[in-house]
């Protein structure tokens, strides 16, 4: 755990780094066996009515979404990404929020909620209020679909193998402190289910996993 001024100081780095990283963000991307698949499954699971996309960054999942979704609004926390995202999306069915997700609240509720390589890096101390917040943002019959990974280099674990801290550096090499939480498929999804949720988490072939699901109490809306 970390304390809670210390949390903030590293969540407010945390999303400096993605300010600085949005123009060379996809030069970064993981070149590992199954980010395929990921596509495969979210286009299976067809995200149709209204989606919301929680950390949209540079918009590599909006379009894939607006295929299949009414309308898509996108949110997160860089104006840089959100540019970004725009450019690369347009604006057609498409409304992009800029706010700071462990602050932001909705202002309706939708059909699909979804979360691309967004949950490793909420910090177990922000884990029940996030899933809480996404409780709030769903019809009742709302559904969730997220994708992510595990993976960390030798190189990142700054503080050892036990913390979620990790260091991720720029092309230019400057450096800055994220969380990644390390989840296991398995573990995430019996933490999920015992706060509620029906969601079934799979491994790809690779160092990805994709989780497909809802709450088992579906939110009352007032």
């Amino acid at each position: 755990m970390v304390g809670r001024d210390d949390l903030a100081e590293l969540l407010d780095e945390q999303a400096g780094f993605y300010r600085a990283v949005a123009p060379e963000y996809d030069d970064h991307a993981l070149p590992l066996p199954g980010g395929g698949e990921l596509s495969e499954a979210l286009d299976a699971f067809r995200p149709t009515g209204s989606v919301l996309e929680l950390a949209c960054g540079p918009g590599t999942w909006t379009g894939q979404l607006v295929r299949h979704a009414t309308d898509v609004t996108a949110v997160d926390a860089s104006a840089e990404m959100l540019g970004i995202a725009s450019a690369r999306v347009g604006k057609q069915r498409v409304r992009f929020v800029l706010a700071d997700l462990f602050g932001w609240r909705p202002d309706r509720r939708y059909d699909v909620v979804f979360f691309g390589f967004w949950l490793s890096h909420v910090p177990p101390e922000r884990f029940a209020s996030f899933w809480s917040m996404v409780a709030d943002c769903l019809l009742p019959d709302g559904r969730v679909f997220f994708v992510d990974d595990g993976y960390r280099t030798v190189e990142e674990l700054i503080e050892g193998e036990d913390s979620v801290v990790v260091q991720r550096r720029l092309t230019d090499g400057t450096a800055y402190r994220i969380v990644k939480v390390p989840y296991q498929p398995e573990d995430l999804e019996q933490q999920l289910d015992r706060m509620g949720w029906r969601i079934k988490v799979r491994s790809t072939s690779g160092p990805f996993y994709w989780g497909a699901g809802n709450h088992a109490r579906p939110p009352q809306v007032r």
